[in-house]
Formats: structure tokens, sequence, C-alpha cells
């Protein structure tokens, strides 16, 4: 009777919207979307390749957005959110984004509050139609690089479109968001804009 209780008070709970966590849009401080030139499709280095000695990429932007990646992606850890201390390698993430995820990365700074939105969003974002499953936050690591004054989240995607057989990448883009506070609101418009089935390999897992 106690657990029929719980489950039945559970169903009466609202759904969360993912736009209600954080601030809006308009005050997320965020600049415009990037359109980076991306390469590095299919180009796999470090353990198991023809490059086993690269243990680290020099990417061209703060986060990136596309480029060399290690040769196995990060299999879920069942909530798509991590630490400093738990998150996967840049170049293994990297490959995440070949997949078609996209990846809200934030400053080690956020407080403990933002921590438990960031939580909310990976859930949240993971069940929209646009980033199903194929959503990750993760802590920034700034050995790659500092973040802009003034930015503390950053969200990233690899798009691209596919020749008519889905055989090979006709054109690929990468896109960056950087902003300074955090909004669910911005991260549903950019997974909307740029979805997982846009990407040079959106069947990966």
């Amino acid at each position: 009777a106690i657990s029929y209780a719980v489950i039945d008070a559970g169903k009466k709970q609202p759904a969360v919207a993912i736009t209600s966590i954080g601030v809006s849009a308009s005050a997320a401080s965020c600049d415009l979307p990037t359109t980076d030139k991306a390469g590095g499709n299919g180009s796999h280095v470090g353990p198991g390749t023809s490059t086993p000695n690269t243990t680290r990429v020099k990417y061209s932007t703060v986060p990136p957005s596309n480029g060399p990646h290690f040769a196995a992606d990060a299999p879920s850890n069942g909530i798509n959110f991590y630490t400093a201390a738990d998150r996967p390698k840049m170049e293994t993430l990297v490959h995440n984004l070949e997949h078609g995820y996209s990846i809200l990365w934030y400053d080690q700074s956020v407080s403990s509050a933002q921590k438990a939105e960031l939580q909310q969003i990976a859930k949240l974002a993971n069940k929209l139609d646009a980033s199903s499953g194929k959503f990750i936050v993760s802590a920034w690591d700034p050995s790659y690089g500092q973040m802009p004054a003034g930015k503390n989240f950053a969200l990233s995607h690899w798009s691209a479109s596919l020749t008519s057989g889905s055989t090979a990448v006709a054109s690929q883009a990468g896109h960056r968001e950087l902003c300074g506070q955090l909004s669910g609101a911005v991260v549903k418009a950019f997974v909307q804009k740029f979805p997982r089935t846009s990407a040079p390999e959106p069947g990966g897992a």
C-alpha cells in the first residue's frame, strides 16, 4: 500500500520543463552560435590506431566542436552528467560529437545549486526529440584552453549532411554557443537547431 501511494504521488507530480531551469534566454548573456570549419570525421588517434602514442589533440576552438578523436566514444554512465573527477577524455567526447551528441560544458567554479540544475538539464535534454539519448553535460577541462571571460557555460555540436546514400559526408560544420548564465531555454533552442540527426555519423551509439 505504501509503495502504491509513493508511485501514485509520483505520477501526480507535474513534469518539469527544461525551459524553466536557470535564467531566460535573454538573460543568459549568450553569444550567437558559431559556424566553425569542420574536419576530422573518421580520423581516429590514440590507442588502437595507427598513431597509438597520440594521447592529446590540440583543438582549434574552446570548446571543440569537431576534429580528430579517440577510437572509442564515451558510453552512457546512466545520467550523462560528469564532474571534473569522472569526465571522459576530451578526445573521447569529441567522438560523441561525431555521433550526433550535443555537449553542455560548464566551468568548474559554478555553484552547487547550478550543478544540481545541470543534472536536471542532462536528464531532460535526453528526453527531447531533437537530442534524445544524445546529450552530455561535462565539466570543462581548462588545460584545453580557458573559457572567454564572463562565459561559464558552452554548448557544442558537430553537424553534417550526408550524400544520398548516406555513405559519405557531403558538408559539415561545428557549432558552439557560449553563455554567461545557465539557461534551459538556450539548451532547448540549440539542440532543436542542431539535432542529433545532423552529424557525420548519426547512427553511432
